[in-house]
């Protein structure tokens, strides 16, 4: 991968692993967009579902879709929020919580096996040069908006 461009390392890549935790979650009748989305609610105190998507990084439209099919299949619950009446808390079923419980083991192991095969110095480098694409996307570093505009 020595003469390829950053962005075609991070899409192949990130290609690779959403395969590799679909093909995962597919043994289990589920996604990774699912055992995404369980591990992101509160297992406790559930999740205010406004929050969810930020929280996941997800457009409005395909996490309700992933909700809704969470709810078909008994993964989740939602309740009036008592704090805000027009709010709704999402909040997962003992089922949701065992098939939690499996994606945050997948996690695990995919997180232990990487840090088994890569030194603590190249993780941290990594880290660290995700953060610095990732902050200079948001504070939109890259392309600078004015160009972008047609004269």
């Amino acid at each position: 991968m020595k003469d390829k461009t950053i962005d075609y390392i991070l899409r192949t890549t990130w290609l690779a692993v959403n395969k590799m935790y679909n093909e995962e979650a597919a043994k289990y009748d589920t996604t990774m967009a699912t055992g995404f989305a369980l591990l992101s609610i509160d297992p406790e105190n559930g999740t205010p579902s406004t929050s969810l998507g930020p929280k996941m990084g997800m457009e409005a439209t395909s996490l309700s879709r992933t909700l809704k099919m969470m709810e078909t299949k008994g993964l989740i619950e939602r309740r009036p929020n008592p704090e805000d009446g027009r709010g709704v808390l999402i909040f997962l079923t003992e089922f949701g919580l065992e098939k939690r419980n499996y994606s945050k083991d997948r996690v695990i192991t995919f997180n232990e096996t990487i840090k088994a095969n890569v030194s603590q110095e190249e993780l941290a480098s990594f880290q660290k040069v995700a953060e610095v694409i990732n902050n200079m996307i948001s504070n939109k570093q890259i392309y600078n908006q004015k160009e972008q505009t047609i004269k």
